[in-house]
């Protein structure tokens, strides 16, 4: 299918237009549809994280403002656009205004990436995924910005926190990247989306995901994404108990806004990035007869994945920091290391393209029941240990049970 810039720019010649100011005008139509689809879509995605929450906690949810409720984030942006901007007197001015504007600018940029449909993509970069990677740095960066430069000493631990947590996390879920990319033999999203087909009989059922063959390493990467979207369990970037509201404590109003305007897209996005490498993309039945079909497929599957995640979110408490640190160090990135070099080695098997995938589909189902085995032992652990994370013995003495009322 042809370039959707490319459709625009012959439109617009054929209406006389000169070449270079038809291709001008395309860029500026395609950056403004995609500057104004991140907002609007941050609006539903409020929606519905707070419709699929309250209906798992019995609850109904926003229903009145608008049909269904469908206005009331409308009308909580619009509070927050009223409420009066407050600044720390001591903090640094710069960094504090930068770090809501840099958090929200990496999430809108990874949209120039995202292949919607056959043609239909901001750019196809022949690094698609390692730009992926580089735009995910700048809501660290942000995050830590936002944290010292607050002169709180609440949002400054929370902005540690954010190098510990997310730097952890974005190891293994950028290895677990590696593995469609290994693969296909290529960082286009467009080609991995393309490779992700399934013929059966000349007809494309679109079924060919690359999660069928490694669903270990799809695991990893849904994990590590959930812990960079700070999504529940991992969300103890905001961890109310013991850091107030994190490293965006003493912001307020519409910067304050918009550093969940970046949470929730984000989610998506890290969804849609999941879909792509793993899901198919915009594969999808009829697909090649009619392309613009790929633009559904797509964000169905993308909501599909952000529904999930929501519902993790309304089902599962959070965990310790001491927890979530060992998890990705000790089991998450010594287990996709392997992964990795076990589909290398596989993939230079002198054998039949269906024996490499099986050999990779088969370390990828030895790994899932080694975490299991893994997960097991930990919980059996769990159960016969205190709350406590250490027990200093010197101060608080053995923990005996009370003796009978009666002695």
């Amino acid at each position: 299918m042809q370039h959707w810039s490319t459709t625009l720019t012959n439109f617009f010649t054929g209406l006389g237009l000169p070449e270079a100011a038809a291709l001008a005008i395309a860029f500026i139509i395609g950056a403004t549809a995609l500057a104004i689809f991140a907002p609007t879509l941050a609006l539903g995605l409020i929606w519905i994280t707070r419709k699929i929450v309250s209906r798992i906690q019995d609850r109904i949810g926003p229903n009145r403002v608008g049909p269904f409720g469908l206005l009331q984030t409308v009308a909580d942006a619009a509070k927050l656009l009223s409420k009066e901007d407050i600044s720390p007197t001591e903090a640094d001015r710069v960094a504090y205004n930068l770090a809501p504007i840099i958090s929200v600018f990496g999430v809108i940029m990874s949209t120039t990436v995202i292949a919607f449909a056959p043609g239909i993509i901001g750019a196809d970069l022949h690094v698609g995924v390692l730009f992926l990677v580089a735009l995910g740095s700048l809501g660290i960066l942000s995050a830590l910005m936002a944290g010292w430069s607050s002169n709180n000493k609440y949002a400054l631990l929370a902005g540690f926190r954010v190098i510990a947590q997310l730097l952890s996390y974005e190891i293994p879920m950028v290895l677990a990247m590696l593995g469609p990319v290994l693969l296909v033999g290529s960082m286009r999203l467009q080609a991995l989306s393309e490779f992700q087909s399934l013929e059966i009989a000349g007809f494309n059922i679109g079924l060919g995901w690359t999660a069928f063959v490694m669903p270990a390493v799809f695991l990893i990467y849904f994990i590590s994404a959930l812990a960079e979207g700070e999504q529940t369990p991992f969300d103890l970037l905001e961890a109310e108990s013991e850091l107030i509201a994190g490293f965006h404590i003493e912001y307020s109003g519409m910067k304050f806004a918009m550093f969940f305007l970046a949470q929730f897209l984000n989610s998506f996005f890290l969804g849609a990035i999941a879909v792509m490498l793993f899901l198919g993309g915009w594969q999808g039945p009829f697909v090649d007869q009619l392309p613009i079909l790929g633009v559904v497929y797509f964000l169905g599957k993308s909501m599909l994945v952000y529904a999930v995640i929501q519902w993790i979110k309304g089902t599962y408490p959070r965990v310790r920091i001491d927890q979530m640190m060992a998890f990705a160090w000790k089991v998450l990135v010594p287990m996709v290391l392997g992964l990795i070099l076990w589909q290398m080695m596989a993939l230079k098997l002198p054998a039949p393209t269906w024996v490499q995938y099986a050999a990779i589909l088969i370390g990828n189902l030895g790994a899932i029941a080694w975490i299991v085995v893994i997960l097991n032992r930990h919980f059996l652990n769990e159960e016969v240990r205190t709350k406590r994370a250490f027990e200093p013995a010197s101060l608080i003495g053995t923990m005996q049970p009370a003796p009978p009322s009666g002695d």
